[in-house]
């Protein structure tokens, strides 16, 4: 397998190939499954304050874009690395992928595919993973405060001012930080992000499983928590993946794809260490939208 540093030694013999070379890579990946490859890949790693990084509405035109013209009866391999972001642009994508590819997607987690990200491989019908890779909890964020965190500790407020109503002017304070239709929203997020991934498990991945209902109840409960994940940052492995109920392959079990998927996965690395690019969704036919960073002036 060309290494990191053998993908690099090829970048800085051909500095003004960086695109070609990355796009080599894909196209030999392609031609190895025999099917269609998007990459989906945020720079966030190296800018991790950029809001660009994010899922986005900007992301359909993208995809409409590296889509137009593939032959789509060969389906869909989606190679994602990404923090996430915003859920309804999530479900707009996913539908739209969805009516182009049906359920023959395929995702591909380099590394780190977190939060929206998840939801969009929970939307596949099976998702390869190495030892290196991790998803993420898909509960939902507003400002970076769970919203899981956000009711429990209005429901705390509740009761122990209940027992103790001395405690009123200490609390007053800190719930006095949330907009009257602040929980409302928090609660709308969570149903709505639950709803989506178990109707993407149900309609894909679960499809024809006569346990399917109670398999996705259950696996949507374990990601889906943020008292059961801890944290919504947390790294979850391969195998965890496998216990939640979760179509795992292994890449390790195909030398060669893994191969393929992880020099794909170096290239672009390198890209976002030595370029402007903040997010990159590129086909094996070098369709490309690349959004860059703006550099401020001294």
């Amino acid at each position: 397998m060309p290494s990191w540093n053998h993908v690099l030694e090829r970048l800085k013999n051909e500095p003004s190939q960086i695109d070609r070379v990355r796009r080599d890579y894909l196209k030999k990946l392609s031609e190895l499954t025999g099917r269609n490859v998007i990459a989906y890949y945020s720079g966030w790693l190296q800018h991790p304050r950029e809001e660009m990084a994010n899922i986005s509405d900007l992301d359909k035109n993208a995809f409409m874009a590296t889509v137009y013209g593939m032959d789509r009866t060969k389906g869909l391999d989606l190679i994602l690395h990404t923090p996430g972001g915003e859920t309804l642009a999530t479900e707009s994508i996913v539908n739209y992928l969805r009516k182009m590819f049906g359920i023959d997607i395929r995702v591909f987690v380099p590394q780190l595919a977190m939060s929206a990200g998840t939801m969009i491989a929970c939307a596949s019908r099976e998702i390869f993973l190495g030892k290196h890779s991790n998803l993420g909890p898909i509960d939902p964020q507003f400002g970076g405060i769970p919203c899981e965190g956000v009711i429990a500790e209005f429901e705390r407020a509740c009761e122990e001012i209940k027992n103790d109503p001395t405690k009123i002017p200490i609390w007053q304070a800190i719930i006095s930080k949330y907009h009257p239709t602040y929980l409302g929203e928090c609660k709308n997020s969570i149903q709505i992000s639950r709803e989506m991934v178990t109707d993407w498990l149900l309609t894909g991945m679960f499809k024809d499983d006569p346990e399917a209902k109670n398999k996705v109840k259950n696996l949507v409960k374990s990601i889906s928590s943020h008292n059961a994940t801890g944290a919504h940052g947390r790294h979850i492995h391969a195998e965890q993946c496998i216990d939640y109920g979760l179509k795992i392959k292994l890449l390790e079990e195909n030398p060669n794809l893994q191969e393929a998927v992880l020099t794909v996965h170096h290239a672009y690395m390198h890209t976002f260490s030595n370029t402007t690019s903040i997010k990159i969704v590129e086909n094996q036919e070098g369709v490309a939208l690349i959004n860059h960073i703006k550099l401020q002036n001294n």
